[in-house]
This record gives structure tokens, C-alpha cells and sequence, in this order.
């Protein structure tokens, strides 16, 4: 558990250090997510070790304080990052890749059984949903407000509603 909250917090500083600015320790606890992702990571370890019973304080505290549903369940390699986590929902059947960046009012959601992947170096931008048996390859970015419904390419950006996926000019 403490290997991916380290990992996780060593994320969010690359998040917040691309610009330029450095961040402290110290600075990346007190931003905001911080504290969601640690009662995420609570949760997963708990339920993982004595089963999904175990789980549930952290979920009811994670949705109570920071605004955000995680179902029992979902996994993420390390380095998942909530960078606002008010309104983040995510399926319990959910599976994420290393490095994962979400933002706030992010739904991540099974239909009819299938739910989505997402590979490793992906952002989610801000109001985002991403539903049913998709894919999102590897360094793919999701733009705010999209609707993803079908798989997106390594390295594609998806936009719209119905989301359409768009390789960078080479």
C-alpha cells in the first residue's frame, strides 16, 4: 500500500512539476486529491487483503469527504493521480495502467457488463465519461466533457459527444 501511495504522490509532483514549478512534499500532500487518493489506495489494500468487506470505511469516507465514489474493486497501477476528486465516479470493474491523471466529475462506467481499461500514461479531463468494454491505449487524452464510447488509440486525444479519437499531426 505505501509503495503505490509513494508512487502516486510521485506522480502528482510530475503533474504539477511539467510547468516549471517545483513542488515540495510537503506542497503535493496539502493539494488537493491527495487525501482521496490515500483512502483509495486504504481501501484497495483492505479489500485485497481481507476482502471487500474491509473496504468499505474508506469508501464511505473518501465519498463523505472528498466527493468521490471508487467501487470495491477498481485497480490502478501506481501513480494514479486525482487531481480534484469532487464528482469522480468509478466502476468497481474498472482497470487503469501506471500513471493514470484524472479530473474532477470524471465517470469511469460499465454497460452491460463490460467495463473500461485504461492504458498507462492517460488523462481524463474534467467532466469527462468514459462507459462500457472500451480502450484507452497508452498516452491517450481525453478532453473535458467527452463522452467516450469506442476504443481510443495510444496517443490520440478524444473530443466530442460522441467522443472521436484523433492521432497528432507527425
Amino acid at each position: 500500500m505505501l509503495v503505490n501511495i509513494k508512487a502516486d504522490l510521485a506522480s502528482k509532483r510530475r503533474l504539477y512539476s511539467q510547468y516549471g514549478a517545483s513542488y515540495s512534499l510537503l506542497r503535493t500532500l496539502m493539494t488537493d486529491g491527495t487525501s482521496a487518493n490515500v483512502l483509495y489506495r486504504t481501501q484497495e489494500w483492505l479489500a485485497s487483503h481481507f476482502g471487500k468487506i474491509a473496504g468499505l470505511p474508506p469508501h464511505i469516507l473518501n465519498k463523505w469527504f472528498n466527493g468521490c465514489v471508487i467501487g470495491i474493486g477498481a485497480r490502478f497501477e501506481p501513480g494514479f493521480v486525482l487531481i480534484h476528486p469532487i464528482g469522480v465516479v468509478i466502476n468497481a470493474s474498472v482497470r487503469g495502467g501506471a500513471d493514470v491523471w484524472l479530473e474532477s466529475s470524471v465517470v469511469i462506467g460499465d454497460n452491460r457488463g463490460g467495463s473500461p481499461v485504461l492504458g498507462h500514461g492517460v488523462f481524463v479531463g474534467s467532466g469527462a465519461k468514459v462507459i462500457g468494454p472500451v480502450r484507452v491505449g497508452d498516452g491517450a487524452r481525453i478532453g473535458a466533457n467527452a463522452v467516450v464510447l469506442k476504443d481510443v488509440p495510444a496517443g490520440a486525444t478524444a473530443v466530442g459527444v460522441p467522443a472521436v479519437s484523433r492521432l497528432p499531426d507527425r
